[in-house]
């Protein structure tokens, strides 16, 4: 750190782009204390805190002109970060962390404060946080996508591609089928992929406590497609709880009838669309080396299962294997 910034980098971050990044990360972490040091004097800010951060982000509480609290977020400029300002700027704090200023070219974001302290993954009650977590969805979903973010059918097309090669490294029949019923179940669907603005990771530790609502969401990757392809991570949030149930299943379906019954959503297709995540997921992991599907994505298949076989005319899903 230089003499004159105000801040030191989190070592868990700067060791995440050292470590996952090329040197185009390593030129942007080392940049970040003047990076921050630019903003707060831009944004006429003072520090308020310490920074914290993730794996890719670090959010400074800071004090704006005045005494007002907010939050300077910076991540390395990429398709996600841009999409997140699109997003942000579009919701305008419905359901969502407000955007109070930004700079496209760095993807600076200056936010309204939340309580970082206090999280959905607190509330106990399963129903209770899966009702904070369809109101959310029931303000974000409703808007049209704009321009500038990923789109469902992109993603699904490039999924159906990927999915022989998987397939061919998986070393269980029954792990085979059950890609390759999720890839059919997308393919159904694929034609109407849906042009709503997604939140597209809206988990438990995505909602915080705030002042202006009781919950609002952070950290959007927005997304333009179906609302169901938006209840995967409500349906996995708090996955060990859920295990720890003996009954995990269940618990997924309960909440998906609740998560569908408060959106108004076709159960068919939410069904169809939640395999696409569990297909997205899958590849991923075999893109990583595994040869066996992981036993969530599984669970999750069958949770889908049991829930458009309550419909008539159920889209088809696979089995648990």
């Amino acid at each position: 750190m230089s003499a004159s910034a105000r801040i030191a980098v989190p070592a868990a971050l700067a060791a995440s782009y050292r470590r996952n990044g090329g040197e185009a990360e390593r030129e942007w972490i080392d940049a970040l204390p003047g990076l921050v040091d630019r903003f707060l004097d831009e944004w006429t800010l003072e520090p308020d805190g310490q920074p914290r951060s993730g794996e890719a982000a670090l959010v400074l509480p800071v004090r704006r002109t005045g005494g007002g609290r907010a939050a300077l977020r910076l991540q390395m400029p990429k398709t996600e970060t841009r999409a997140a300002l699109i997003g942000l700027r579009v919701w305008d704090g419905a359901g969502v962390v407000r955007l109070l200023d930004s700079d496209p070219e760095t993807c600076a974001m200056l936010l309204e404060r939340l309580d970082d302290t206090r999280t959905l993954a607190d509330v106990e009650d399963d129903d209770e946080a899966m009702t904070v977590l369809a109101g959310l969805l029931r303000k974000l979903t409703p808007v049209t996508a704009p321009g500038g973010v990923p789109r469902l059918g992109d993603i699904a097309a490039e999924m159906l591609a990927q999915t022989p090669a998987a397939m061919a490294a998986l070393t269980d029949p029954a792990d085979r089928e059950l890609l390759g019923s999720c890839a059919a179940a997308v393919r159904e669907l694929a034609g109407e992929p849906g042009d709503r603005l997604l939140h597209w990771d809206l988990h438990h530790g995505n909602v915080l406590a705030a002042d202006r609502e009781p919950w609002l969401a952070i950290d959007p990757e927005p997304l333009a497609g179906d609302p169901g392809f938006d209840l995967w991570p409500a349906l996995d949030g708090g996955w060990d709880a859920v295990v720890a149930t003996g009954e995990p299943v269940r618990v997924v379906r309960r909440r998906f009838d609740l998560l569908t019954a408060e959106l108004g959503l076709d159960r068919d297709r939410a069904a169809g669309w939640t395999l696409g995540r569990v297909l997205q997921n899958c590849l991923w992991d075999v893109e990583d080396g595994a040869t066996a599907l992981d036993r969530r994505q599984v669970t999750m298949a069958a949770a889908m299962r049991s829930a458009a076989a309550a419909t008539s005319g159920a889209t088809r899903v696979p089995s648990a294997g």
